[in-house]
């Protein structure tokens, strides 16, 4: 998982005419929308179509807010530093659909070619420790002096401010800190997961959330702002309903032992016969009785379903029976039903199944398999899954449509500022 475990992973301008800006600002989206044209570019369709965003590649919350961006059309130019390899190698989708400009952000040189590029951007997004884009001349007050309109995103595991948040840390840690974890077990246990709840879920689209919304607001106003993402602070957002839950009561702190984290036999796991598994979560009543009347149980007797003292028998009882079948049997009498149920898929049983397949939920580019962008829109269609592209590729191009003079990009690659993947 990621986090802010490196240093480099790790006033603004008041508009004089904010109604005349917001009426020029389709026309010049427009314009930008075009510049760059490559061979293989970034998606130029989605209702974000038009939009520009520069993203200074690193790990975890920051690249699957850009992805999200970009995945919907808008153009997203990723800045990486020299021999800096994505963290999943090759095969980084996290990456996907930028456009790649090579960097190297030590170099004095470099800060006024981000800077030229700013003045045309929509946002800016940046995963670093708090600090980092100051110390390098690119904090949120050098760029809102260079646009007053830009939406400066920043993602960190704990903020910008308060006591940690200079401190090392990682998804684990940040949802640790938020009740989340905690809320996640069985046995009495809190239990790790991947980056679902934290990095992604809590950063990544919180982040993506946040550029938006102040896009939006600078529609209207003619003025940027800076978002402080903090993975910390989104991954107990998404825990409001359960926090509701245990100010009234329902909820306590054993992991495991309430309606929702594997405490109650109708909304948990099995393993069937063949070692395989199935999920259940026939929370109301009549999807109770359905799940109990197709399972062969008579539902009398099965009463007080919501009484918490029953439900370590019930779920033994539910176990036995389960483990009677394979999944694939439990699958053809439940599926489809009003019982709640679906099989448990690993990752690579995901992609084929029938109802993924009838949605296009997944595509295969250059032979990875990967989900497609989500939401879907009926009119403003967003491109399917777009290749990983190497870090640098798309250098020149980038530059030309900067506005860079043939001469000028050629004196930055020779001076090493920037550099072109071959």
């Amino acid at each position: 998982m990621t986090g802010q475990g490196s240093e480099m992973g790790g006033g603004v301008a008041q508009a004089a005419q904010p109604q005349r800006a917001q009426q020029a600002e389709p026309a010049a989206r427009a314009e930008r929308g075009a510049h760059v044209q490559p061979g293989q570019t970034a998606p130029s369709r989605g209702p974000l179509s038009g939009l520009r965003v520069i993203e200074f590649a690193g790990l975890g919350p920051a690249p699957f807010a850009a992805m999200m961006l970009a995945d919907h059309g808008a153009q997203v130019i990723r800045i990486a530093r020299p021999a800096a390899a994505p963290v999943g190698g090759d095969v980084d989708l996290l990456a996907r659909g930028r456009l790649h400009l090579g960097l190297d952000l030590k170099r004095p040189e470099a800060i006024e070619v981000v800077l030229r590029l700013i003045e045309s951007a929509d946002a800016l997004i940046e995963g670093f420790r708090p600090g980092v884009m100051e110390r390098l001349g690119l904090g949120p007050q050098a760029c809102l002096q260079r646009n007053p309109r830009l939406v400066y995103g920043r993602a960190t595991g704990w903020g910008q401010s308060g006591p940690l948040a200079m401190a090392a840390g990682h998804d684990i840690n940040y949802t640790a800190l938020s009740g989340t974890l905690h809320a996640v077990g069985k046995h009495g246990e809190p239990t790790p997961v991947p980056g679902f709840v934290g990095d992604f879920g809590g950063g990544g689209m919180m982040l993506a959330f946040g550029v938006l919304a102040a896009m939006l607001e600078a529609g209207r106003s003619g003025q940027g702002q800076v978002i402080d993402a903090a993975v910390s602070d989104g991954a107990a957002l998404l825990a409001t309903l359960v926090y509701g839950w245990r100010s009234a009561g329902q909820w306590n702190t054993q992991p495991g032992s309430n309606m929702g984290d594997g405490g109650a036999p109708f909304y948990n796991t099995y393993r069937c016969s063949d070692g395989r598994y199935i999920s259940v979560g026939a929370i109301e009543p009549q999807f109770h009785r359905e799940l109990l009347t197709r399972c062969g149980i008579a539902p009398e007797t099965m009463p007080e379903q919501w009484n918490p003292a029953l439900w370590p028998q019930r779920r033994e009882q539910m176990a036995a029976l389960f483990a009677t079948r394979t999944r694939d049997e439990w699958c053809a009498l439940l599926e489809g039903s009003d019982a709640c149920f679906a099989p448990v898929l690993d990752l690579d049983e995901a992609p084929a199944h029938p109802h993924n397949v009838a949605r296009a939920a997944f595509s295969r580019v250059d032979g990875i398999v990967q989900p497609n962008p989500a939401p879907r829109f009926s009119r403003t269609v967003s491109a399917e899954s777009q290749p990983v592209r190497r870090e640098g590729s798309d250098t020149d191009a980038v530059l030309q449509a900067a506005g860079f003079s043939a001469a000028e990009i050629e004196r930055l690659l020779a001076q090493s500022v920037v550099w072109q993947a071959r």
